[in-house]
């Protein structure tokens, strides 16, 4: 996920909404912010990366109500882009 944040009140509001549906469906933190360069395209100020065990297991958190839940913050406090890739 890609994340430009502009409300950071309701943004912390996010991270704890989210971390209930990322620990319901076992899923763990690979990147979370950090230095990054963008060599080439637009960059946004924030970067996380995310891992669970499948695909499936990604897609479904993705469509939990748990994480619904925390996408209305999100969605009120940054813009960002979010995609679920299977890895291999």
């Amino acid at each position: 996920m890609r994340i430009d944040v502009h409300d950071p009140e309701t943004y912390k509001s996010y991270i704890v909404a989210d971390a209930v549906a990322i620990e319901a469906y076992r899923g763990w933190f690979l990147v979370r912010g950090g230095r990054h360069e963008a060599v080439h395209g637009p960059a946004r100020s924030r970067n996380v990366v995310l891992a669970f065990k499948d695909y499936e297991t990604a897609l479904a958190c993705y469509r939990s109500p748990e994480y619904q839940k925390a996408f209305a913050f999100r969605s009120r406090s940054a813009v960002a882009e979010a995609i679920v890739i299977q890895g291999g």
